[in-house]
């Protein structure tokens, strides 16, 4: 089931404890263009499909990314996208976008993703799995 947009970034913006619905919106951007850049085919698909839509058109046609990062590098270019973010700002804004991700894709989904990205992620989602 698709989320509605402003449910998504209601969510969001609530995780983020953010003071307005734009910022919340320019995480959530910067978010799925890195992450977009991180996931192949029918998995990519499969989450755009449960996004709202102009949030699936920016995982759809990510940033490009010579390599997979790993989740500090994540978080590194994330706060180097959004205008005076700090390392930890952007692990706040990573954390309340992927976790809503988390949410709005389900369990089996979010392991696939999982598959796709380099090891540490999980916890990036919200959802640290034991090893």
């Amino acid at each position: 089931m698709t989320l509605r947009r402003e449910a998504f970034l209601d969510h969001v913006t609530e995780r983020g404890e953010y003071g307005s619905r734009q910022e919340a919106e320019r995480a959530a951007r910067v978010v799925l263009a890195l992450l977009g850049a991180h996931l192949v085919g029918e998995v990519r698909a499969q989450l755009a499909a449960r996004l709202p839509e102009d949030f699936a058109l920016i995982l759809l046609n990510p940033l490009q990314s010579a390599e997979p990062l790993s989740p500090e590098r994540f978080v590194r270019a994330t706060a180097a996208w959004i205008e005076g973010a700090t390392d930890q700002t952007a692990a706040w804004d990573v954390g309340a976008v992927l976790s809503t991700v988390a949410d709005a894709a389900g369990d089996d989904l979010i392991k696939q993703i999982l598959l796709q990205l380099p090891a540490g992620y999980d916890l990036l989602f919200g959802s640290p799995q034991s090893t």
